[in-house]
């Protein structure tokens, strides 16, 4: 209840706009793309909590690091450790199955900036756990942000990108130099 006055008091004086499909009614991988800002974090809060959805985040580990910790918990925080990432995909995989309900954020694009594609792991746990995929977005050209299609990945990674890049097409985030194309390394050839 707190969350979501909050959220709706943000969106009055925010000078972004919030223009969103509905929430999925189901568990679901929520991709937080472009992510160019930190900033995306407090957006992505006051999109998940204007619409209502129970959210779990992944961060650097160092972002849980002293007095920070037990806020980015309580906020959903799942701290990863990016020297063993696909230990954390099998934690949240186990959680899915155990029952657990959830939209789990991820940005796919890493860090806020100097990587040549995306990561896997959204891709991975939607697969594993059945889950589908929302296509959560920041446009700065627009000002506007919240969540695109929920889609049901197929297994054909190229086609399953292409899909999604045509909806990241023409979205850019706060820093648009920093943008990161959104294709995983498992799409080119001999990888």
């Amino acid at each position: 209840m707190l969350r979501r006055l909050v959220a709706r008091v943000y969106w009055v004086f925010s000078r972004w706009t919030l223009q969103t499909e509905p929430a999925p009614t189901r568990p679901t991988v929520l991709v937080g793309a472009p992510h160019t800002s930190n900033w995306d974090f407090v957006l992505m809060l006051a999109i998940a909590w204007r619409l209502g959805i129970d959210v779990r985040w992944m961060g650097k580990k160092t972002l849980f690091a002293g007095w920070r910790g037990p806020i980015m918990r309580a906020l959903g925080g799942i701290p990863v450790d990016r020297g063993d990432p696909g230990r954390v995909v099998g934690d949240v995989v186990a959680q899915v199955r155990a029952g657990a309900v959830f939209g789990l954020v991820i940005t796919p694009d890493g860090t806020r900036q100097g990587h040549s594609h995306w990561k896997s792991g959204f891709y991975r746990i939607a697969r594993e756990t059945g889950m589908p995929v929302t296509l959560g977005y920041v446009d700065r050209t627009t000002m506007t942000t919240g969540l695109g299609p929920t889609i049901e990945l197929t297994g054909d990674v190229a086609a399953d990108m292409d899909r999604i890049r045509a909806f990241y097409a023409d979205k850019a985030g706060a820093r648009p130099e920093h943008r990161v194309e959104p294709r995983l390394r498992e799409e080119r050839p001999g990888a």
